[in-house]
């Protein structure tokens, strides 16, 4: 059955996108691979920000941009106008989801605020995405995912050891962000289905990077003492870190004492299973340093590949350190289909864009649009509202 006699989980629904840079189109372009049809609001001239976040550029969009909003109709419309706002408003009081995430305050001088909307348009979810969020001193500061990895925490426990904090090497507060925001937004599309409301929604990267640093932070809660950075290894369990095999790096994590002894094995050492001080997790994470110079001394005497294989067997959850052409190549022969080429346009072919993880059985996600063009559909989406 092909995919477009399956129908999409959010056909029907209308979203009117007011974000940009990486949280906000993120959740929209989520909403759109879900049958959302998504209307881009962009200010005249530069559009999104990521627009101009290269290179790389693929017919000259970034491929920053290209990465985060597909399944949208682009429209321009200056808010610094009565005319522009009244095509906002317009948009607004149709549309079933409302995303920005302006500086706090401004859909309220723009007379697009929830309280306003919700009058007009009383279904509409209405999702503002923050930094630091919209009261309190947190309201009036940036929210740029650097500096959210920075001030959150996340940096000092990444890097190889503590006085070497190191950012993450993608924007992950805001992809935490976006998805949150996704969440949150299924979640309040559900409630209106019984109570024929809407609401507003509210996610700030703050505070979605603190949801997400999951046991790092219960750690810190439960015991008063920030963890610190520990490079590729893990603060409870072991051995979960990279070893340099005879030519390249790999990861060996050990979740159970099984597994370590599957590895024991596996290294001609079932010994170190035995082994007072290796015997439990809780012994080799003491004894870390003993047993990681142990395993690194036998692994460094053969490739990597000839340990993947029989770690593998062996059923002990290992890997070699790919770059992401490696990595994506490795999906493939997995049968992942992580790769989806979204058709091509007039002027434009073809474009390759990572799919979209979410498998929906009987209502699959769809793509349907490549990204917009700035303004690509501005005179069709404004008919469509009758200005």
């Amino acid at each position: 059955m092909d995919q477009a006699d399956f129908p999409t989980a959010l056909r029907g629904l209308l979203v009117a996108d007011f974000s940009r840079v990486l949280a906000g189109p993120l959740a929209t372009m989520l909403l759109g691979d879900l049958g959302a049809d998504v209307v881009k609001v962009e200010r005249p001239g530069t559009g999104d920000d990521t627009r101009a976040w290269g290179p790389p550029y693929v017919e000259g969009e970034s491929a920053y941009y290209l990465a985060i909003n597909r399944n949208k109709r682009s429209i321009v419309l200056d808010l610094k106008t009565a005319s522009g706002r009244h095509a906002a408003r317009r948009l607004a009081e149709k549309a079933d989801v409302i995303v920005e995430n302006f500086k706090p305050g401004t859909m309220e001088r723009l007379g697009l605020s929830y309280e306003e909307l919700s009058k007009a348009n009383p279904g509409v979810v209405f999702c503002t995405v923050s930094g630091f969020g919209t009261k309190g001193a947190g309201a009036s500061l940036l929210g740029y995912d650097f500096i959210v990895q920075a001030v959150g925490g996340l940096m000092h426990i990444t890097g190889p050891e503590p006085g070497e904090p190191t950012k993450v090497g993608v924007a992950v507060a805001d992809v935490l962000t976006g998805l949150f925001a996704t969440n949150a937004i299924l979640a309040a599309l559900l409630a209106r289905s019984s109570t024929g409301k809407g609401q507003r929604v509210e996610v700030d990267l703050m505070s979605c990077l603190l949801a997400g640093l999951v046991n790092q932070a219960s750690t810190y809660l439960t015991t008063g003492e920030s963890p610190q950075a520990i490079g590729n290894r893990h603060p409870a369990i072991a051995p979960y870190e990279m070893f340099a095999a005879a030519d390249r790096p790999l990861v060996v994590a050990v979740g159970n004492d099984g597994q370590f002894a599957a590895l024991a094995g596996v290294l001609e050492m079932d010994w170190l299973s035995s082994d007072e001080r290796f015997a439990t997790n809780p012994a080799r994470v003491v004894h870390r340093e003993e047993l990681s110079e142990l395993i690194g001394q036998k692994l460094r005497l053969r490739p990597a590949a000839v340990w993947i294989e029989r770690l593998e067997a062996a059923r002990v959850p290992s890997g070699l350190v790919n770059d992401i052409g490696e990595a994506f190549a490795l999906a493939e022969r997995l049968g992942l289909d992580a790769v989806v080429r979204v058709g091509g346009v007039v002027g434009r072919g073809s474009l390759a864009q990572v799919a979209d993880p979410m498998r929906l059985h009987s209502s699959p996600v769809s793509y349907r649009r490549q990204p917009p063009r700035l303004g690509e559909h501005t005179d069709e989406v404004l008919r469509q509202l009758g200005l």
